[in-house]
């Protein structure tokens, strides 16, 4: 696992665009004070928005500057043969017959969401390794049901085939490949267009937000977030499925504002989220919660928890996160996020053992998202650099290889 110093990237990218300090602080519009002490290691971490900022000055995408998630270097060598499969899989040889189908005697509409269930519960459990092992079978089987059948049955299975696909493209956002991801999701958006279901396009648009994030395109993502949530609040917010559509995209929508330095508008944005939560008991539910977007009182207060964090506000974290009660269909990789932006905030209090003891507990309930977070490095990093290290810190800091 690399664990090259965020300072370390920054003077490697800057050195190779061809930039000095002053002239990147100048494109970034970032303080050079800041630049001078990443890349001195006097400051170990910083504001979201900053990063945001220093990517775009330097031409590269955010994961660039972050490093690649741990596990899932990018380093030029050849894929592994599981992410191989994965790509063929999104994206079929050209110009040949199509593979010969799997059992399509048994297959049905039923049997491919239930594969899909599993496939989503393996991302949320951070279960990267089996997920690239069953997806190509996933999206294999949907392609099949899109292309046979009534039109009805097609129609259906193109829903499928845009959930696989979508699946796809948060599985390579996670393995830092977010060409790959977008990839995935056009594809996706091309079968939701095709499905019966309305909301489906939507939640993909959701997805490509999030790669844009990713690559550091924010007035994109944020563009097509709005687009989207308007789109849905016009035509779908009677029923429960719509209104967590809605939500989802409106968390995303204010992720972007507050990436791009407007948090003001992007906590009202999700306040208005968090209220639209009350509605949800109160609507009517047909489809299966695992396909539909999370979103619900504690995904609103993690992501709100995680926005503050972000834009160095860790007394409001920390107050945001107090006494929360977490939904029981709140999935791992939330709640990994909310222990993270927890240790997050105590570190940047100063409060070292409350940061370890948050990170322990993350690592007894997801020691996969533990091991697969830049975040959980960088700041199990900051803590074995700074001037105290309580008990419990050694052990997270060689889980994570950081220790000397």
């Amino acid at each position: 696992m690399a664990t090259e110093h965020l300072g370390e990237r920054l003077r490697r990218l800057r050195r190779g665009a061809g930039y000095s300090q002053e002239e990147l602080a100048a494109r970034a519009q970032v303080s050079v004070d800041v630049i001078r002490k990443l890349e001195q290691r006097r400051k170990h971490s910083a504001r979201l928005p900053t990063l945001h900022s220093l990517a775009s000055g330097l031409g590269v995408e955010l994961t660039a500057l972050l490093g690649d998630p741990p596990g899932a270097p990018s380093s030029g060598e050849a894929d592994p043969p599981r992410l191989v499969a994965v790509r063929r899989a999104i994206m079929p040889p050209l110009f040949v017959p199509p593979a010969e189908p799997r059992g399509p005697e048994r297959l049905t509409v039923a049997l491919v969401r239930a594969e899909l269930a599993h496939g989503w519960t393996l991302y949320h459990d951070a279960e990267f390794g089996p997920l690239m092992e069953t997806l190509p079978g996933i999206v294999e089987d949907a392609r099949l049901l899109a292309a046979v059948g009534s039109a009805d049955e097609r129609a259906a299975g193109q829903a499928a085939l845009g959930k696989a696909l979508q699946l796809g493209g948060h599985l390579a956002i996670r393995l830092g490949k977010t060409d790959l991801a977008l990839a995935a999701l056009e594809r996706a958006h091309q079968a939701a267009a095709d499905s019966s279901d309305p909301l489906l396009g939507p939640m993909i648009a959701n997805s490509v937000a999030w790669a844009y994030q990713r690559q550091a395109r924010l007035d994109d993502a944020t563009a097509l977030a709005v687009h989207a949530a308007d789109t849905v609040e016009r035509h779908h917010t009677d029923t429960a499925e719509g209104v967590r559509v809605w939500g989802g995209l409106l968390m995303s929508a204010a992720t972007s504002y507050a990436r791009s330095d407007d948090y003001d508008t992007a906590n009202d944005m999700m306040r208005t989220a968090e209220s639209a939560t009350d509605r949800l008991a109160k609507l009517p539910s047909s489809a299966d919660g695992k396909l539909v977007s999370v979103f619900n009182r504690s995904s609103v207060r993690i992501e709100r928890v995680r926005l503050a964090v972000q834009n160095e506000r860790p007394e409001e974290a920390l107050m945001l996160a107090r006494g929360m009660r977490l939904s029981r269909d709140t999935p791992p990789s939330w709640r990994t996020w909310l222990l993270l932006d927890v240790a997050r905030a105590h570190t940047d209090m100063g409060n070292a053992a409350e940061a370890v003891r948050a990170l322990e507990r993350l690592r007894r309930v997801a020691p996969g998202w533990m091991r697969h977070h830049t975040l959980a490095v960088a700041i199990v990093r900051d803590l074995w650099n700074g001037p105290h290290r309580p008990p419990g810190l050694r052990r997270l800091a060689e889980f994570l290889d950081v220790a000397d």
